[in-house]
């Protein structure tokens, strides 16, 4: 009895690691990410600060993948693309499984536009409509839950302040 019992504790603690939380979302690493550094940005709004964690979509080719294939996504997290010089700004959806909430800024991070719940596997046109710094992509619904607005500022360090 008593070695039933030690199996059956040698059992349990065997199989309490695979009974464990997820990991934090902090840990969070889609494998279509891998290549893509990570970082954290606060968004500075009237009521308060969000932090998230993010991707920097550097290159061209990052910039073209964005969050492609990704097929969840933490709301305390996102994708930050920054371009090279102001410009207006385009993107669609096509290979891109999960609503998403586009945030754009200036290159002082200022919020100029928020396209909410942007529509997964569309090839409809995305425009920032006035010269942008950049965009960040959040989950879709994010910013309304936030309550992010116009005149919010992004800070990162890659941002003028």
């Amino acid at each position: 009895m008593n070695r039933a019992l030690a199996l059956l504790a040698l059992f349990f603690v065997a199989l309490s690691p695979a009974c464990a939380q997820s990991p934090p979302a902090s840990a969070f690493q889609p494998g279509q990410l891998r290549g893509f550094a990570r970082d954290t940005l606060v968004i500075q709004r009237s009521a308060g600060r969000d932090q998230f964690t993010i991707w920097l979509a550097e290159t061209p080719d990052q910039h073209q993948q964005g969050l492609m294939w990704v097929r969840q996504l933490p709301a305390d997290h996102g994708m930050l693309f920054l371009l090279p010089q102001t410009r207006p700004m385009s993107m669609w959806m096509k290979n891109t499984f999960i609503p998403l909430d586009m945030v754009f800024f200036d290159t002082r991070g200022r919020i100029l536009r928020i396209h909410e719940r942007a529509v997964p596997q569309t090839e409809d046109i995305i425009d920032s409509g006035v010269a942008v710094a950049g965009v960040l992509e959040i989950l879709g619904g994010e910013a309304r839950r936030r309550g992010l607005q116009v005149g919010d500022r992004l800070l990162h360090p890659r941002l003028d302040r």
